[in-house]
């Protein structure tokens, strides 16, 4: 298993916080099919402010690209990620396109 970390930022709205926490306790089942045939296999968000942090743990094949070529052919992702680019913003280090950004891992005990 390899496990990757990334960031994001929400809009810094609580009422669109609250909506966006609101449908990750009911995530659509094909954006959680679409998440496991991937390879991943572990998924958490974790949020501090408007700051999210993801991690994931994914079989030691999984790839980005792979995972983005799944998501850009199922519609209902498709759809899923334009309702929650409504909530989110990029980070300022972001590439222009770029939603959540891979963490660089610093320290490990």
């Amino acid at each position: 298993m390899k496990r990757y970390c990334l960031a994001l930022d929400l809009k810094p709205d609580p009422e669109l916080i609250a909506a966006y926490e609101a449908y990750h306790r009911a995530v659509w089942p094909e954006v959680l099919a679409s998440i496991l045939e991937s390879g991943i296999r572990n998924l958490d968000i974790y949020r501090i402010s408007n700051r999210l942090f993801m991690i994931l743990e994914a079989e030691d094949d999984f790839t980005f690209e792979h995972k983005a070529a799944l998501d850009a052919a199922n519609p209902k992702v498709q759809q899923w990620e334009a309702l929650m680019w409504q909530y989110q913003q990029a980070l300022p280090v972001a590439k222009p396109g770029e939603k959540w950004v891979l963490m660089e891992r610093i320290f490990s005990l």
